[in-house]
């Protein structure tokens, strides 16, 4: 038997591959760094200092566009949860059907196209009904958050689904459970770790979207991400460093339990 192919084993693999992660994680670390820096100037080191997250802490407008992101955020993730665990059930718990592949697609649409596209779409439907209302409140950005955020959270609740084996349901009717029973005695448990998987990958989505968010929202409702935006328009300091390490810990411990939430099912 010959020996297997062994992509390692090629000339010069290494070293590409340790500057493909160094082009990937050095400015990471180099912001990280410069967010402890005590100068004023964002890419000058001064020393050593917790300045600038001190000065985020206290900023007003820092708390403001904060507290804004998590409702958004936690709202959003909790409308596209509920409605992609629906379409889970709905195109899993079943035999195959005529149109499956079309339901498929249509339900990972904002996967498939430019996010620009996308807000570009609800910012005209969006118009439209804000001239209609009056409304212009946050339940703008929480829809169309919401709508974005559908197929993340659709995908590991369905690959939960996927790997469930259907004798549990079986038997549970076999047992004379009515399907309200089955559903939340032997579905809904085994399936819940997908569920806080879909809902966490939906929230670090809504919490870190910028284009969406940028096209929708209207004078005065700045999500961080914006904000960050923003002040990259006007006089930039370290406090966006600093701001930008404390949301990239954030998502790195949302997708750390992301990450182990969905390993349980293997």
């Amino acid at each position: 038997m010959g020996r297997s192919f062994d992509v390692t084993s090629l000339p010069g693999v290494t070293f590409v591959a340790g500057l493909a992660f160094l082009a990937l994680y050095a400015p990471i670390f180099t912001l990280v760094a410069y967010s402890f820096n005590d100068a004023n100037a964002i890419s000058i080191w001064g020393g050593f200092s917790l300045r600038w997250y001190e000065a985020a802490w206290a900023n007003r407008e820092v708390q403001a566009a904060t507290a804004r992101s998590l409702v958004i955020a936690s709202a959003a993730s909790v409308i596209a949860t509920s409605v992609a665990t629906m379409a889970a059930l709905g195109t899993t718990r079943r035999a195959a059907f005529r149109g499956q592949t079309f339901i498929y697609v249509a339900i990972n649409q904002p996967l498939m196209v430019p996010e620009i596209v996308t807000a570009v779409a609800l910012l005209i439907v969006f118009a439209s009904v804000k001239v209609a209302t009056g409304y212009s409140g946050l339940g703008y950005l929480i829809l169309a958050h919401s709508a974005f955020c559908i197929p993340f959270a659709y995908l590991p609740i369905r690959a939960r689904l996927e790997g469930m084996d259907l004798s549990l349901e079986t038997a549970a009717a076999d047992l004379y459970a009515n399907p309200w029973q089955t559903f939340r005695h032997v579905t809904l448990p085994l399936m819940a770790p997908g569920i806080a998987a879909g809902a966490m990958l939906a929230f670090v989505i809504s919490l870190d979207d910028v284009v969406i968010t940028e096209f929708v929202k209207s004078a005065g409702q700045d999500t961080l991400p914006t904000y960050m935006l923003g002040q990259m328009r006007r006089a930039i300091t370290p406090e966006v460093n600093a701001i930008s390490t404390a949301l990239l810990g954030l998502t790195v411990a949302l997708l750390t339990v992301f990450f182990l939430l969905t390993r349980k099912r293997e």
